[in-house]
């Protein structure tokens, strides 16, 4: 078995995505939201409907049979968990920002890059047993991800799968999140 380079790591590959023509998609922002980020920006991704066709189709293809429900981290978990649920046929669940969501919900609060938040999930979303995936753009502390993830076990289901598009490998978040099966399709 070979070493890997230190930027990188092994997932199981997802089939049938043009990993080269994703990341040419995503576009760096230096300085935002603020001093010292640097913004993976994957609108240019989006705009181009024929890869983000293939993505969502290789997702569908991966998980196929697998999961109850796409659980999806807002905002930018939404866009490829929505169409992905679709694609599967199964329901799209919403992790919102504290305050977004009108009924009861669960909260959990939690540390990112820069700063604090609260996410909730509404207490009658998912149900003990079904088995979701959770869907966000992407993973660095891993903050966002573990708290969405808690809820989901308040609730009493299992995390069968965690997707991210791309990973900033050297903030951790994946140490984290080492009892679930994340897959990341770009790491940086």
């Amino acid at each position: 078995m070979s070493a890997l380079a230190p930027r990188q790591r092994a997932d199981r590959p997802i089939g049938g995505v043009d990993l080269d023509a994703i990341r040419g998609r995503i576009r760096d922002i230096p300085d935002f939201p603020q001093p010292g980020i640097l913004f993976r920006d994957i609108t240019p991704l989006l705009a181009d409907g024929p890869l983000f066709h293939q993505l969502i189709d290789a997702l569908q293809r991966h998980y196929q049979g697998q999961i109850d429900a796409v659980v999806a981290i807002e905002s930018r978990g939404f866009i490829f968990g929505a169409p992905l649920a679709y694609a599967l046929g199964v329901g799209c669940v919403p992790v919102r920002k504290a305050g977004k969501l009108p009924f009861r919900t669960l909260a959990a609060s939690y540390v990112l890059e820069y700063g604090e938040a609260t996410l909730e999930i509404h207490v009658d979303a998912i149900g003990p047993g079904q088995r979701v995936l959770l869907v966000d753009d992407l993973l660095a502390t891993g903050g966002t991800v573990r708290a969405a993830a808690d809820l989901i076990e308040q609730l009493g289901a299992e995390i069968g799968g965690v997707f991210v598009l791309a990973e900033l490998l050297a903030l951790g978040g994946r140490e984290h999140l080492g009892k679930y099966d994340v897959r990341s399709l770009i790491q940086y």
